[in-house]
C-alpha cells in the first residue's frame, strides 16, 4: 500500500547575486523600477512541492506515487526520478505545456525575488485520482482546481488525507478552507500559514485540531507541534550540521509525514521522523539532495532522540 501524492512538479533556476539588492534598487524609484543584476552562480534543482515530498518519502524506503501534470520538457526530470526509484505511472505530459519553473534571486543578504510559471501545474483538476493500492494521500500545492477536485475525490473514495496547503493557501476563501478541513484527516501548515487559516476561517487552532485527527505546526527553528487527541505533542528539532538552504525543508518534513502513516508509528515518532528529514534537507542546496541510507537514518535518529527508530 502507497501514498498518492498530489502536487507540484517543477524546475527551479536559482540565481546568486553578489550583491544586496538594497544597493541596486531605489526605495523612491519603484514605481519606475528597472533593474539588472549579474548572477555569476546559476544552478538548475528538481523541485515542486509533489516532487520534493516523493524524493523524500522514497529516500525512508516507502513507496509513494506522485500525481502530478508536466510539460513537454519534463524528460530530464523523468530520467532524476527514475534514477532515484520515485514511480510516475501517474505524472502525466500535458502536449503543448511547459512543465513548471521557478526562478529566484538571492543576493548576499538571503533576500530573494521570485518569478513562477505555473504552466502545466495549472491544468492538474484535468487529472483524478488514482484509489488502487492508495492508504494516504496529501495535497500539496498545485492548481486551485486540482486541488479542490482531488480533496472531494479522496472523501468520496474514502481515502484519509493531508492537506497541505502551504504557498496555495491564499487561493482559497474561509468557505473553501473550511471544506478542505471538513474533508481531510490531517492539516500541516507552518506557523505563518496558522495564522493566515485562522484568519480566513474564524477558526482557532483547538476548532481546528477538533475536526481533524491531527492538525501538525512547525515552527522553524523551534520545532513543530502535533494537535491530536485533545493533547499537544512537542517534537523538537534535530540538530543541523549546517545551516545552508530552508528551501524545501518543509516538503522533506511531509514526507516524513506520509512514512509514520504508512508505517503505522505514532504521533510522536512520526513528528521526530518529519523533523529529522526537514534536518537532512536544510544541510544541503536545493530540495532534492539530501542523501542517506536507512541505517544512516536509525543511527542519526537514536543520536537526536536518544531513542531508537521501531
Amino acid at each position: 500500500m502507497s501514498a498518492l501524492i498530489c502536487g507540484s512538479v517543477a524546475y527551479d533556476t536559482i540565481m546568486v547575486y553578489s550583491g544586496q539588492f538594497k544597493d541596486a534598487i531605489l526605495p523612491d524609484k519603484v514605481h519606475i523600477l528597472n533593474v539588472s543584476f549579474l548572477v555569476p552562480e546559476m544552478r538548475r534543482e528538481f523541485g515542486g512541492c509533489g516532487g520534493n515530498i516523493a524524493y523524500s518519502l522514497r529516500l525512508l524506503g516507502e513507496a509513494g506515487q506522485l500525481m502530478a501534470t508536466v510539460g513537454d520538457d519534463f524528460a530530464n526530470y523523468a530520467e532524476w526520478m527514475d534514477q532515484h526509484g520515485i514511480a510516475r505511472d501517474t505524472v502525466r505530459v500535458m502536449p503543448g505545456s511547459l512543465t513548471a519553473h521557478g526562478h529566484v534571486v538571492t543576493d548576499l543578504d538571503d533576500n530573494q525575488i521570485w518569478a513562477f510559471h505555473p504552466g502545466a501545474m495549472s491544468l492538474a483538476q484535468q487529472q483524478d485520482i488514482v484509489t488502487e493500492g492508495v492508504r494516504f494521500g496529501i495535497i500539496s500545492p498545485d492548481s486551485r482546481d486540482g486541488m479542490l477536485l482531488h480533496a472531494k475525490q479522496f472523501a468520496e473514495a474514502g481515502i484519509p488525507f493531508i492537506f497541505d496547503p502551504g504557498q496555495g493557501l491564499p487561493m482559497f476563501n474561509g468557505d473553501e478552507l473550511r471544506d478542505f478541513i471538513d474533508k481531510a484527516a490531517y492539516l500541516t501548515v507552518n506557523d505563518y500559514e496558522c495564522e493566515l487559516l485562522m484568519q480566513r476561517t474564524g477558526l482557532n487552532v483547538q476548532q481546528l485540531a477538533a475536526q481533524l485527527d491531527a492538525l501538525i505546526v512547525t515552527h522553524g527553528g523551534k520545532g513543530s507541534q502535533i494537535h491530536t487527541g485533545g493533547q499537544i505533542i512537542e517534537v523538537p528539532c534535530a540538530k543541523a550540521d549546517s545551516l545552508t538552504d530552508p528551501t524545501g525543508c518543509g516538503d522533506a518534513y511531509r514526507g516524513g509525514l506520509l512514512y509514520g502513516l504508512l508505517r503505522g508509528l505514532d504521533w510522536e515518532t512520526t513528528g521526530r521522523v518529519a523533523s529529522l528529514m526537514g534536518t537532512y534537507c536544510v544541510e544541503r542546496p536545493g530540495t532534492q539532495n539530501h542523501r542517506f541510507t536507512i541505517d544512516q537514518f536509525r543511527a542519526r535518529y537514536k543520536k537526536a532522540f536518544r531513542a531508537e527508530l521501531p
